[in-house]
């Protein structure tokens, strides 16, 4: 497939004599919301740092839009890429409002400072994220979720074409875990190309177009949610034995998990029918 997309090629990353990501191929396009899921410890986070080039491949390659990734100045590549990591150290001077200005950075050079557009676009994402009444707030005030929204809301605000996060939902409620996935699949309707890592697999069936599922360093599976999620890929990857659904009122794929298979146990598909399941038992 041709046409505007963030793409790691082969892309292996290193620790020291640990390989975190080993010859990894993924594609990012416009438009679509591609979930990176796996275990904890599968390199997804090491991935998306990869793709945003915070943390550059040991081998391989990035490529935005055709251009070499690294070979772009750091202005260029803000424009383009837009990074919500898990953890953020920030100074605790700023409000809510002035971090938020500082998505604007890729927009704003030497030769132009912040005026109307930049501000409104500052307003806006606030307002589209659901934080719009702490803008005055110190970031010291807030919750650890509030600072994950009002973080959300710089990386909008830096209107680039192609956004990352990693875990974006980890610290939310029920409420704002829906909020931001309905938002983050919003900008990819209106053409944004969204990769987001997640650990909730109905979340990620609900929202997203395709998904990539990491064991090891290595994409396991990758495509359609309800192609890739399936008992046999839980087994294999989350070690884990599951029931796999439609989920009635959404039509996307539910997972429930049964039991947790540890690698000296026989496989636990082969459970008695008396066992209960935890799906369809009565609360």
């Amino acid at each position: 497939m041709s046409g505007p997309a963030l793409i790691a090629r082969q892309v292996t990353v290193r620790y020291g004599r640990h390989t975190a990501v080993r010859q990894v191929d993924l594609e990012v396009r416009p438009g679509r919301l591609h979930a990176l899921l796996g275990p904890n410890g599968a390199g997804k986070s090491t991935l998306v740092r990869a793709l945003a080039h915070i943390t550059p491949p040991t081998a391989g390659d990035v490529v935005v839009d055709g251009a070499h990734l690294p070979a772009l100045p750091a202005r260029a590549r803000a424009r383009r890429i837009a990074f919500l990591p898990q953890d953020t150290v920030i100074e605790p001077a700023f409000t809510v409002l002035g971090l938020v200005r500082l998505g604007r950075y890729a927009h704003i050079g030497r030769w132009r400072s912040a005026g109307c557009t930049d501000e409104h676009v500052v307003r806006e994402s606030l307002e589209r994220v659901g934080v719009a009444d702490l803008a005055d707030r110190t970031v010291p005030s807030l919750s650890g979720g509030q600072r994950q929204l009002v973080l959300l809301a710089k990386a909008l605000a830096q209107q680039s074409r192609y956004l990352l996060l990693d875990e974006p939902v980890s610290a939310l409620d029920l409420h704002h875990q829906l909020r931001v996935l309905t938002l983050l699949r919003e900008l990819a309707d209106e053409g944004t190309g969204v990769a987001v890592v997640l650990h909730d697999l109905d979340l990620a069936a609900r929202f997203a177009d395709h998904v990539s599922v990491l064991s090891q360093g290595t994409v396991a599976a990758a495509g359609a949610p309800t192609r890739v999620l399936t008992a046999d890929l839980l087994l294999r990857v989350y070690r884990v034995t599951a029931q796999v659904s439609a989920e009635p009122a959404t039509g996307a794929v539910h997972v429930c998990a049964l039991h947790a298979v540890e690698t000296s146990q026989p496989s636990l598909l082969s459970r008695p029918d008396s066992l209960e399941d935890p799906c369809t038992a009565p609360v």
